[in-house]
């Protein structure tokens, strides 16, 4: 009985012994193999456009000091590093960093500016003046391919030497003399965790928070605490100190913004006082290293004098360990926390970031996304977003104090289909629903634009002078049902031309005319122009009925805007690995897809929807002669507000509404309308010109009847036709004219 009982401990004891040797074996090559990658993982940069600046660039000194708080520049009273600076009212110097772009490195270097109210006039380097400079673009964020952490990688002699002193003063006094574990550390906190009965201190080197961060989860077992002691041993007979250190550095966590963790000094650094970390003062080092202690506890933005006291025992420390003398230690203990009082802007814009995401994806292949340290140059544009959340909230304020009502706004340059800012919701920081993507409503009178699109493409047929019937009627949709559309007036307007229908949004005009096209011409047309999304081949689709987003609607517009021609719109511009070498992507298709002579009548109806139809409320904001074209957006219970709407620069779209699709109480006019003119009146400076294309003529029209006029007749207007498309018939004003210019002629 004795020797079978031996013979079973003995088999267990083996076979323990044997599952112990696997398991190590399993942590070696856990450790051996995974230590290096996972050491420099990191997302790619998200870079805003550089600002380039050249004399005679519409920018003010303070959107210019704006764009400088961004990029961590500081003001200093003499220039001595790069990120510095000296203003002097409108009278720059700055000390710029090096950068290297998609196409070239731009070293450090000296900079002077000169503005003069809204303009730059004056721009000079060290060897004189400077026909254009490139900023340095701001980093708005970092996308991971796999999780929601940021980490701005540092090689160990890249971060300052008191601070790594410091922090293995703080942390691990006897970091270079263990072997990943300490006996002492482990026997102290042996005794505490058996005196409260649980386990509350780890008694942790550098090595074991290293490998907990990398490698475990953050439950408090015995398991878990032997696992960790285990693997930080093999770690050390994988990697040198200096190597564990520099990994350190760039894993520790240090807190949160909002989703995304911060690890990392280096990311911290940006995160808290909005510079490199190289360039920080002792007193702002000690306090990141305290944070190591608790970032959440010592976290100094909510907790400022608990995280100052936590920063004064660091510096403290670093005194008894003569890392610092008498007099540093002082200078230190006096100073505020130094934390950054400007905007923090990394992954601040989640609405951008989503969209860059999605456009990886779709522009460039996934095996090369996968490589580290990518850097992503886009469009975004600091400036036009924060003109673009000032408006929003400028005027949603004033509509809703109660915080029910929601927007989305997406501004581009429709010239190259880039988007340059772009909101998903009235908070714009908050990474949530991202109504500018993915919020689908029905447009309303936003799509009537296609539909008179789709007319004057037959030139022959339809003009703007082309009497359209606004009476009521209805159309039988099956045995039990009906449509009947009605105006937002509830009157009939009889017969109207053409051009008039559109500027005053009638519905019954353009539903008969969209049911003599045909709602599968009018859908074609709609793709044609870029938008994707399908929709319900119906008659109420012809007055907005289906579901767009708004970025839907900006696909849209901007073919409208950009003469007829369909250019996906894209925020990415360059996409650059570690090593210099530039990604290629799937090419965007640049095609026409509309002629540019119906476009441009379709200009002109659009132009007289701001000047005299339902958008005219939007030069109570622009300038009288500040041309501009667009159209509202109404739809059934005033539920969504709607404009979109475009000068000779920019295009925006705006969406107002509720999450619940209850009724707003605002029209595309008195909602949406407002928000884009009052943007549009502080970002734009570039009026809509009216270029005639080949084969336009212009006519005098009578309103009323739509016969050929004259200059001096009543009710005349100048209309664009396209060559031999104008009325036959005259009015009787139109013949008088004639006979008097004959007379005049013949006299003469």
């Amino acid at each position: 009985m004795k020797t079978q009982t031996r013979t079973i401990v003995l088999r267990t004891l083996l076979a323990l012994a044997v599952m112990a040797g696997l398991l190590l074996v399993y942590l070696d090559a856990l450790v051996s193999t995974t230590f290096s990658d996972r050491r420099w993982e990191v997302p790619a940069s998200v870079y805003a456009r550089p600002l380039e600046l050249y004399p005679g660039l519409a920018l003010s000194a303070e959107d210019f000091a704006y764009e400088l708080s961004l990029l961590g520049y500081r003001e200093v009273s003499t220039l001595s590093a790069p990120g510095q600076l000296q203003r002097r009212g409108q009278r720059f110097e700055l000390y710029t960093r090096d950068f290297s772009f998609a196409d070239e490195r731009r070293p450090a270097g000296r900079l002077t500016l000169e503005f003069n109210g809204q303009r730059l006039v004056s721009l000079r380097g060290e060897a004189g003046s400077l026909p254009l400079y490139r900023l340095e673009p701001v980093q708005v964020g970092g996308i991971y391919p796999r999780h929601q952490e940021d980490r701005l990688l540092l090689k160990l002699d890249q971060s300052p030497s008191r601070l790594r002193q410091a922090l293995i003063a703080v942390e691990d006094k006897r970091f270079y003399r263990h072997w990943g574990i300490s006996p002492t550390g482990i026997a102290r906190a042996a005794w505490v965790n058996l005196r409260a009965g649980r386990l509350v201190q780890g008694g942790s080197t550098i090595t074991q928070q290293l490998v907990k961060n990398y490698y475990l989860t953050r439950e408090r077992s015995f398991s878990r605490k032997l696992t960790e002691v285990i693997m930080a041993g093999l770690l050390e007979l994988h990697a040198e100190k200096d190597e564990i250190l520099e990994a350190y550095i760039n894993e520790v966590y240090l807190g949160q913004d909002g989703p995304r963790a911060i690890h990392g000094f280096g990311l911290a650094s940006r995160h808290y006082f909005d510079q490199p970390l190289e360039e920080l003062g002792l007193h702002q080092q000690a306090l990141l290293v305290g944070m190591v202690k608790g970032p959440s506890l010592y976290n100094p933005l909510r907790h400022p004098e608990r995280a100052r006291q936590r920063r004064d025992t660091v510096l403290g420390v670093m005194r008894a360990e003569q890392l610092i003398n008498e007099a540093e230690y002082q200078v230190a203990l006096a100073m505020p926390l130094g934390l950054s009082q400007r905007p923090r802007i990394m992954n601040s814009f989640p609405a951008f970031l989503d969209l860059v995401r999605r456009q990886l994806r779709r522009d460039y292949r996934e095996q090369d996304l996968g490589s580290q340290g990518l850097k992503i140059f886009t469009s975004f544009d600091p400036q036009l977003q924060r003109q673009a959340e000032n408006s929003i909230q400028a005027v949603l304020d004033g509509l809703d104090a109660g915080g029910d009502l929601q927007a989305a706004m997406v501004v581009t340059s429709f010239g190259d289909g880039e988007v340059r800012a772009l909101i998903g919701g009235r908070q714009p920081r908050f990474a949530g629903f991202n109504r500018a993507l993915d919020a689908i409503r029905p447009v309303g009178s936003l799509i009537k634009p296609v539909v008179y699109l789709t007319a004057l493409e037959e030139s022959q047929r339809w003009t703007l002078a082309s009497a359209l019937d606004d009476s009521e009627f209805s159309v039988e949709l099956d045995a039990a049902n009906r449509w009947s559309p009605a105006n937002f007036d509830r009157q009939s307007h009889g017969t109207v031309l053409l051009h008039r229908a559109l500027s005053q949004s009638y519905n019954q005009a353009t539903a008969r005319l969209g049911m003599e096209l045909g709602t599968e011409r009018v859908r074609a047309t709609l793709r044609e122009l870029g938008v994707e999304r399908a929709q319900p081949d119906v008659p109420a689709m012809l007055l907005g009925a289906g579901g767009l987003s708004p970025i839907d609607v900006a696909s849209l517009y901007q073919s409208i805007a950009a003469g007829g021609f369909n250019l996906p719109l894209h925020t990415i511009r360059d996409v650059v690995a570690a090593d210099g070498t530039l990604l290629q992507r799937f090419p965007l298709a640049y095609e026409q897809v509309a002629s540019t002579q119906a476009i441009h009548l379709l200009h002109y109806a659009l132009r007289e929807v701001v000047q005299e139809g339902t958008g005219k409320i939007v030069y109570r904001e622009l300038p009288a002669d500040f041309a501009v074209a667009g159209k509202t957006g109404t739809t059934n219970d005033n539920r969504d507000s709607w404009f979109a709407g475009f000068a000779g620069d920019l295009l925006a779209i705006n969406w107002i509404g509720r999450d619940d699709n209850a009724a707003t109480g605002l029209t595309g006019a008195t909602g949406a309308a407002r928000v884009w003119s009052h943007f549009m009146a502080r970002a734009s400076h570039q009026p809509l010109a009216y270029r005639v294309p080949d084969g336009i003529e212009h006519h005098w029209v009578d309103e009323t009847s739509g016969k050929l006029s004259g200059r001096r007749c009543a009710d005349a207007r100048l209309l664009p036709f396209v060559k031999g498309t104008e009325p036959i018939e005259r009015g009787p004003c139109a013949n008088t004219s004639e006979r008097i210019i004959e007379w005049f002629r013949e006299l003469f």
